[in-house]
């Protein structure tokens, strides 16, 4: 009898020790449980494994993730659906939404306010992180890479809609379709990675945005920008987008651009600009930005007006400025309180040795203005032929063009700008010229006996280098 009961006794202790571990790891496998059972202001932490979707946050929740757990779509639908308020989530692995562009399949979906996304890895998923009238949300520190599938039948790796106050910032995305921004007031934008999609950054009616030390490196486009007010786009550096438009930033339909310190390099054309400003008002203002081995530096429409570009740097693009389908271009200021752009292939002088020239810069190509006409003749830019017409255009003034623009006050040397993000160590690429370009000119301006204080400085010293007061 004492032989039975302690052979009883030994296995209820067994079994008290066996069964809390039973009951955890039944509420680790199983995570829809344990956020249906959640309540508001509670905190569930995911150590590891693989978690079955589509889930649904419904309660204002953390959700942390520890070793990486994997939540997996199964290629069905919206793999995590945020409907709560205040949900912050962390550190998973969100993989595999399904394909469906009509229903927007997603990685993440978000439709509350205050949400915080940060610190995650999306692979495999069509729209990656989708917010949705989710206001003063943040999605940072996140790593989202899209379908191996043709770019039209991408979705957009973050796609913001009707959502004021939102952050997006230190993401890395990669083979998306567009960044969507769109109807969204007082976004902050920085330090993302966007590369090898199509739009890198799409805007259409954001207003008050700013955008700042992004890298767009290698899209169709780096960032088109449309319908919004007071969008301030500086210490970005955009790169080696080179689609069918191939614009570093394009601009349309916007008001009161600042567009300040940003480097546009190897891109088919650094800036492309449709009817910005379109408000008589209002003013688009370009300074300290670098446009640099682009195919073209800045592209205007013919009737584009009221914008002024100060202490920009324009350096060796195959065409400095062109006016898209020619025609003459008015209203747009190429020097403000004696203050100009760096030129290239400016070939005047300095006798007085104040850091502008002597004589102003004149753009007056006669073969540029014959592409700009007929841009399949660029083909010829470089032959001997464009050669011959431009150096007819020198030795007979009667066929001599219009000057595209004339910057009253050229400067001497370049003032590159430090504050944007460098570019991806490459071998192979077509860059490199530029960057040791920017190496040497910063290392020579750093020798006061080269390189006196900047007029700039000079002329505004309350605003330092290329802050000139427009």
């Amino acid at each position: 009898m004492n032989q039975l009961l302690t052979l009883a006794l030994l296995l209820s202790g067994l079994l008290g020790l066996i069964a809390p571990h039973s009951i955890q790891a039944a509420e680790k496998s199983d995570l829809a449980a344990r956020l249906a059972a959640a309540r508001d202001g509670d905190t569930i932490e995911v150590d590891g494994g693989i978690h079955h979707g589509p889930l649904e946050i419904n309660n204002s929740i953390t959700l942390i993730g520890v070793n990486w757990p994997v939540i997996d779509g199964g290629g069905q639908g919206t793999v995590l659906h945020i409907t709560a308020p205040d949900v912050h989530l962390e550190g998973f692995v969100i993989r595999n939404s399904g394909d469906s562009l009509d229903q927007e399949n997603s990685g993440i979906a978000v439709e509350a306010a205050g949400t915080t996304i940060v610190n995650n890895r999306l692979e495999e998923t069509l729209f990656g992180i989708y917010l949705r009238k989710a206001p003063n949300s943040v999605v940072a520190d996140n790593s989202i890479s899209s379908m191996d599938v043709d770019v039209p039948r991408r979705g957009d790796p973050i796609r913001v809609w009707y959502s004021n106050g939102v952050r997006i910032e230190n993401n890395t995305i990669e083979k998306g379709r567009d960044v969507v921004l769109w109807y969204s007031e007082q976004l902050q934008v920085s330090g993302n990675t966007v590369t090898h999609g199509r739009y890198g950054l799409h805007f259409m009616y954001c207003d008050d945005a700013i955008v700042e030390n992004n890298l767009l490196y290698r899209n169709s486009v780096g960032a088109f920008m449309m319908y919004s007010r007071r969008i301030t786009l500086q210490n970005n550096t955009i790169a080696g987008n080179r689609g069918p438009s191939g614009y570093g930033v394009g601009l349309k339909d916007m008001d009161d651009a600042l567009i300040e310190n940003n480097l546009f390099l190897d891109n088919r054309v650094g800036a492309y600009l449709d009817n910005s400003p379109r408000e008589v008002d209002s003013i688009g203002r370009f300074t300290g930005n670098v446009f640099g081995y682009n195919d073209i530096g800045v592209s205007l429409l013919p009737s584009v007006r009221h914008n002024e570009f100060v202490s920009n740097n324009f350096i060796e693009n195959e065409e400095q400025v062109a006016i898209e389908g020619g025609g003459t271009m008015s209203d747009n200021t190429w020097s403000v309180a004696g203050v100009g752009n760096y030129w290239s292939d400016y070939a005047g002088f300095d006798a007085n040795n104040d850091g502008f020239g002597d004589l102003p810069y004149r753009s007056e190509r006669l073969f540029e203005q014959l592409v700009d006409n007929q841009p399949a003749m660029r083909i010829f830019l470089y032959s001997p032929a464009a050669a011959a017409v431009d150096f007819a255009a020198r030795a007979f003034p009667l066929i001599r063009p219009q000057p595209k623009l004339v910057d009253e006050g050229p400067l001497m040397s370049p003032d590159i700008p430090a504050g944007a993000p460098p570019l991806p160590a490459e071998q192979n690429g077509r860059l490199w010229p530029l960057l040791l370009l920017v190496v040497m000119a910063v290392g020579l301006m750093s020798w006061p006996w080269l390189a006196p204080q900047s007029p700039i400085s000079r002329r505004f010293p309350k605003y330092g280098k290329a802050k000139a007061t427009l």
